[in-house]
């Protein structure tokens, strides 16, 4: 897979800064990004069966089926799903996906990981209901990260519980996200070498899924990477 362009990057993050106000506008341009990426490593989706696992309100499932593939959104937050649910939404948990092993030409999930406490059981029940030769799309937001605290960050470099006291001090209202319950601390390093250690997946690449430039490089240089990859993607498949 190439870089992606300077411009792409742009405009992904332009749209991720005005998510709150405009989410519509900021994860439909995330699912087409998702899509090309997908079809990049993999070939057309038309015709493939696709599991989007934690898509939420469904944009990843809506673009996927616009692309002529048979795509099933899983999602166990009631609250993620918007007003109008996509058709054929199932609430699951991504632990325990109600599905037979190797149904899913390709399984999704995108920034999700980071919101597990146990990534992977998570990520083996991806592969599991994956056809050998799929392909498993992960990607998450790395804990040290600029982005790591999601709404609390960059505060977070300076401790979980100061960065939440700050936010609501700043804004009024809770932050979405706690420490611990549903944000964990997950890291580039640690998840390569559990990855690795598979022998029931290959990595085709790990690369940060934002950077226009020596994406595939930064994930591989230790301590850098914690900081600079912002957004790791992984994206693997299933051995026979």
């Amino acid at each position: 897979m190439k870089d992606p362009s300077f411009r792409r990057s742009l405009t992904l993050f332009r749209a991720f800064l005005r998510e709150q106000q405009d989410p519509a506008h900021c994860y439909t341009l995330l699912a087409r990004d998702a899509a090309d990426q997908v079809e990049a490593a993999y070939g057309p989706l038309a015709g493939r069966t696709v599991v989007d696992v934690g898509g939420g309100a469904g944009y990843f499932t809506e673009e996927f089926r616009r692309r002529g593939a048979q795509a099933y959104l899983f999602e166990p937050d009631s609250g993620e799903l918007g007003e109008e649910p996509a058709t054929g939404t199932v609430r699951a948990d991504g632990y325990l996906l109600p599905l037979a092993d190797g149904v899913a030409d390709v399984a999704f999930s995108s920034n999700v990981l980071e919101h597990v406490d146990d990534p992977v059981t998570f990520l083996s029940e991806m592969v599991r209901v994956t056809r050998p030769g799929g392909l498993i799309y992960v990607s998450f937001t790395n804990w040290y990260s600029p982005w790591g605290g999601h709404e609390w960050a960059p505060w977070h470099y300076l401790g979980a519980d100061r960065a939440v006291a700050r936010y609501r001090r700043r804004t009024g209202r809770r932050a979405k996200h706690t420490l611990g319950e549903n944000l964990f601390a997950i890291h580039v390093g640690p998840t390569l070498r559990q990855v690795r250690a598979r022998d029931d997946v290959s990595v085709l690449s790990a690369r940060s899924r934002y950077w226009p430039f020596l994406a595939e490089t930064v994930p591989k240089v230790p301590v850098l990477r914690e900081f600079a990859t912002w957004n790791l993607l992984l994206l693997l498949r299933r051995c026979p």
